[in-house]
């Protein structure tokens, strides 16, 4: 066979020697043409019919460190003719002493680098969303790994097809890796045993199938010794969810207070009036790093049998598939939504590159009409000030001008209405421009 498609997947974990001590080598960046790349990369090629897999196993030979380094983390790339450009997400839960410091040694390592997100770090560890080609991408997760305090951080990568996911790099202090009302520096973190059991996404899968397997059974979600929670947003859900998963009744992950209410029952609350020792608590998020907070939550509110999902979605999709999976995947850079097949090609055979449900789905629906939806993709309100992001038909599109409700469209500072799955620039771009209402005109 021939390779046909431009889409790869690399499969590697990296594996470093821990370090004597906290300093960090001094690289340069990935090479100019007078230089060689620091890592050689052995390619075993894999051919799908419609998908190139590419298998790695990178050997990184480092003289002046004398060490051998294997690498294998698991990636997936549509490569481009110089590489291609990947999204990269992993977060790890870990005491930093000086955190200010950290940040400095990342930025001086990132000099150089072609590498657009956001990095936080804080005294309870690091949580990493950002886009880059490859090699410059791959290159900050072997030398971060090289710290024996992250050397098995669990590395999700997906492609980024046209260029760069995100518009600039933010690699900063935060106080909180993910936000929370009150924070959550409060929270106990950094021991494992104070949050959720993670779970292996075959396990997840066994464990899933058995729970639906049961309501299936008798036609309705009666399985009350065994919950799953959605820790996500409700927009979220609206493209994509593991079958059985309620919709959450958040806007914003900030305000979730699942299993938190102290005296009356409330209705959309998956966990108010449950056996907290009895039941079997499922949670599960994009990447792993929310419902493991909110675990920690949990356990302090009394919940005993708590289990997450190792690696969130987007490892699960890796692995096991679409199984017991509806629809898309959301994901918070301006891709907004992927396919199952992104992460598992061999999986499920791509469309026309349209983001596709099937016929008999009735979760995805219209925002304004509540018309059923055949592409998963949100949009955001043409209204500046509403900045809504919500799903459309193309008809409730044309008709509003892109806006998500009627006095939108009236409002005074309206965005062109933008054609498919085109997204609008940061608000902040047209911030201090004078749109008119009638922009179609």
């Amino acid at each position: 066979m021939t390779p046909t498609a431009a889409t790869m997947s690399f499969q590697c974990a990296v594996v470093f020697a821990p370090k004597q001590s906290l300093s960090l080598p001094t690289l340069s960046p990935f090479p100019t043409t007078a230089h060689k790349p620091l890592s050689l990369f052995t390619q075993t090629l894999q051919l799908s019919a419609t998908h190139l897999t590419l298998k790695a196993l990178i050997s990184i030979s480092r003289s002046e460190s004398k060490k051998n380094v294997k690498c294998g983390c698991a990636v997936s790339s549509e490569l481009s003719n110089d590489g291609g450009f990947i999204v990269v997400n992993f977060y790890r839960f870990v005491f930093i002493q000086d955190p200010e410091l950290e940040v400095s040694k990342h930025l001086s390592f990132l000099q150089g680098f072609d590498i657009h997100g956001r990095v936080y770090i804080n005294e309870q560890g690091i949580n990493a969303q950002y886009s880059g080609p490859s090699k410059d991408a791959l290159a900050y997760v072997e030398w971060l790994r090289e710290d024996h305090r992250f050397s098995d951080i669990l590395v999700q990568i997906s492609p980024a097809s046209n260029g760069h996911a995100f518009p600039k790099l933010k690699l900063r202090y935060k106080p909180s890796l993910v936000q929370l009302e009150g924070g959550i520096s409060h929270i106990p973190l950094l021991d494992p045993l104070l949050r959720a059991t993670a779970l292996a996404p075959s396990e997840w899968r066994k464990r899933l199938e058995a729970v639906n397997k049961i309501d299936d059974a008798s036609n309705e979600n009666s399985n009350a010794n065994c919950i799953l929670l959605d820790v996500r947003n409700g927009y979220e859900w609206d493209v994509g969810h593991f079958r059985g998963a309620q919709r959450p009744d958040v806007d914003c992950f900030r305000s979730t207070s699942f299993g938190q209410s102290q005296s009356e029952v409330i209705v959309s609350d998956p966990l108010a009036n449950v056996d907290k020792e009895k039941t079997d608590i499922l949670m599960y998020c994009t990447g792993g790093i929310r419902c493991d907070v909110y675990s920690a939550i949990l356990r302090q509110r009394g919940f005993q049998n708590l289990y997450t999902l190792k690696g969130g979605v987007s490892h699960y999709l890796e692995k096991e598939g679409p199984m017991e999976w509806i629809g898309n995947l959301f994901v918070f850079d301006s891709r907004l939504s992927l396919p199952p097949s992104t992460y598992k090609t061999e999986a499920v055979s791509e469309t026309s590159g349209a983001h596709q449900v099937s016929e008999g789905s009735t979760f995805a629906r219209c925002y304004i009409c509540n018309s059923q939806l055949h592409e998963l993709r949100h949009r955001n309100c043409a209204n500046l000030d509403c900045n809504l992001l919500f799903l459309c038909c193309t008809q409730c599109l044309k008709d509003l001008r892109g806006c998500c409700c009627l006095d939108c469209t009236s409002a005074p500072r309206l965005r062109p209405v933008l054609p498919g799955h085109q997204r609008y620039k940061k608000w902040y771009i047209y911030r201090d421009m004078e749109l008119q209402t009638n922009s179609t005109a």
